[in-house]
């Protein structure tokens, strides 16, 4: 009876073994390291000074599509120092959460400036 025991015990331990092994065996491949963080834009409604936007030919041309009537208003020289998003506190009316995102959009496309 003790021969039969122990091996049922041994069986048992073996049994144990494998039922723990094959879970580590089975496990999923390891998650691909993740991939480095998408570039910020170089320009920004909510980072970039209109002075930076106007002084930059490529910025000034999505302004001048985006947002005509600010780029030709002739106090825009006062907010030069401002964002466009900082501006929008005076200027709800023309530059709505859309047409912020929309000039984001077009900025996206903008290489930065050498």
């Amino acid at each position: 009876m003790k021969s039969n025991m122990r091996q049922f015990l041994l069986a048992g331990a073996c049994l144990a073994g494998i039922s723990v092994a094959l879970p580590a065996q089975a496990a999923s491949p390891a998650p691909a390291a993740p991939s480095a963080p998408a570039a910020a834009p170089a320009y920004s409604t909510a980072t970039t000074p209109i002075g930076d936007l106007l002084d930059n030919p490529a910025t000034k041309a999505v302004l001048v599509k985006d947002v005509p009537a600010l780029v030709s208003n002739p106090q825009i020289d006062m907010a030069r120092g401002m964002t466009l998003k900082q501006v929008q506190a005076y200027a709800a009316d023309t530059l709505t959460d859309d047409v912020l995102a929309k000039i984001d959009a077009d900025l996206a496309r903008v290489p930065a400036a050498k």
